[in-house]
């Protein structure tokens, strides 16, 4: 056996370091236009330029306000912000070693090429770095959650939904801690699963995006030191709240982060719902409740020819623990900053996009799984059909009914039950026989002897609506 080391290739050198910009780049490639380094720098340089705008509609300091026409070919920077853009702040950062100071440089060179150089000096005036960076990834999130990460659940819960309601009336044996319980509908069960995942979405959509806007130290010291008169807290709310985010007037030198953390902590527990969701279901397959459709050219051992394997709830189950992790982090290091700053949240921000991706992966693997299975009515029926003493529960609150109302003189009717069913299989012929000799009346004998596995759902069925 070889045990020589490869050489280095520059080939393999160039390939994508992470599965998601690799062999799952098609599944998540809609986040990148947002919580990639690029379309982060593309909404810096759409702060940058809203700022010059909103400080020259307001004259300051004796600028003229743009007219229309320069305001579009100044926005036309960001808007079509692209390869171009991309490789001037890679070749201007190589020098700078500052992200930031690369943007505004990018956007005086266009100012000068606009022939707008006269307000040169309004590019990031009395900015930090974090005012922009603040202010950008709450827009780049925000966009990148509404518009990709928010419609890819909610197409999972409509999936959800869907099956919920083909199923409704799918009589299907529980299992709590493993065991034969109480019937429910697969229908019903799945609704669960939506009713939880709606709960989770809803309180995402409400989520707060903030920014803050107060220079270096959150005091606004450089902005009254050039022109005391003005309200500075005001014009600076009002331009946050024009980029269509919110404002946070009381930081120290970095926005504090907190609805970040509140963020990722709502897309962590909606992950671990959808990870219960793709468990849940994996043990369906397994157990032969659903079956797995067949896609055509597909394989699902290299050596075992039969098998289709449950790899979409296991990807999606793996993703989801990674995702869960990098939100667990983001949302523990991001709450916290020494002093005023210091530089943990920078290079912690930069993974935002990793811990969307998987969690969009999962999401997207999960999107398919919902569609590529199909229920197995008869597996459902043999397993309720074999496990008649689950229904021990309902002849006990049945008898214990008939005591109260004085129509039985039993006592202890759960220890009569337990003493029947309790490690033991029971037919359906021996609990009509139990129940045919129970002092009970007749009205609730009849209902009890009528009664089967299958149709022992109560209302599972109705609460499907719920969702």
């Amino acid at each position: 056996m070889s045990t020589a080391t490869p050489k280095a290739s520059a080939t393999l050198a160039d390939q994508p370091l992470s599965p998601l910009d690799g062999r799952y780049r098609g599944a998540v490639a809609g986040l990148s236009d947002y919580l990639s380094e690029a379309g982060l720098n593309r909404a810096r340089v759409e702060v940058e330029v809203e700022w010059i705008i909103a400080l020259t509609d307001r004259s300051l300091f004796g600028s003229a306000p743009l007219t229309a026409d320069q305001q579009e070919q100044l926005r036309a920077l960001y808007r079509d912000f692209g390869q171009t853009e991309i490789d001037w702040l890679a070749s201007t950062e190589s020098v700078t070693r500052h992200d930031v100071k690369a943007v505004e440089y990018l956007v005086r060179d266009r100012l000068a090429s606009l022939g707008l150089d006269a307000v040169a000096e309004l590019t990031h005036f009395a900015c930090t770095s974090e005012d922009i960076n603040s202010a950008a990834y709450a827009l780049t999130v925000r966009r990148a959650v509404e518009n990709v990460w928010l419609p890819k659940l909610r197409a999972v819960i409509e999936a959800l939904s869907a099956l919920a309601r083909e199923h409704r009336d799918a009589a299907m044996l529980s299992r709590t801690h493993g065991q034969p319980a109480t019937p429910s509908t697969m229908g019903k069960e799945l609704a669960v699963f939506a009713w939880r995942l709606e709960r989770v979405a809803t309180q995402i959509e409400g989520g707060e995006y903030l920014a803050k806007f107060s220079g270096a130290t959150g005091t606004w010291s450089a902005h009254l030191a050039a022109a005391p008169d003005i309200d500075w807290p005001e014009l600076s709310r009002t331009f946050i709240e024009g980029l269509g985010i919110g404002f946070n007037p009381l930081t120290t030198q970095i926005e504090s982060h907190d609805w970040q953390v509140e963020l990722y902590d709502r897309v962590r527990h909606a992950g671990g719902i959808l990870h219960n969701l793709a468990t849940d279901i994996w043990t369906y397959i397994a157990m032969g409740f659903f079956a797995q459709i067949p896609v055509a050219g597909a394989t699902g051992s290299s050596t075992m020819p039969h098998k289709i394997n449950p790899i979409r709830f296991e990807n999606a189950e793996a993703n989801l623990e990674i995702a869960a992790g990098l939100f667990t982090t983001l949302a523990s290091t991001l709450v916290t900053s020494r002093m005023q700053r210091d530089l943990t949240d920078s290079t912690t921000q930069r993974n935002i996009g990793v811990a969307f991706g998987h969690s969009l992966l999962a999401l997207d693997n999960l999107q398919r799984g919902l569609k590529e299975i199909s229920l197995s009515r008869d597996v459902l029926l043999a397993d309720l059909d074999a496990n008649w003493e689950v229904l021990a529960e309902a002849i006990q609150t049945v008898v214990r009914a008939e005591i109260v109302a004085g129509r039985s003189q039993i006592t202890d009717p759960y220890a009569l039950l337990k003493e029947l069913t309790r490690g033991r299989r029971v037919g359906g012929p021996e609990l009509a026989e139990f129940v045919g000799g129970l002092d009970i009346g007749d009205e609730a004998k009849e209902r009890l002897l009528a009664l089967t596995p299958a149709g022992y759902i109560g209302l599972a069925d109705a609460l499907v609506d719920r969702v």
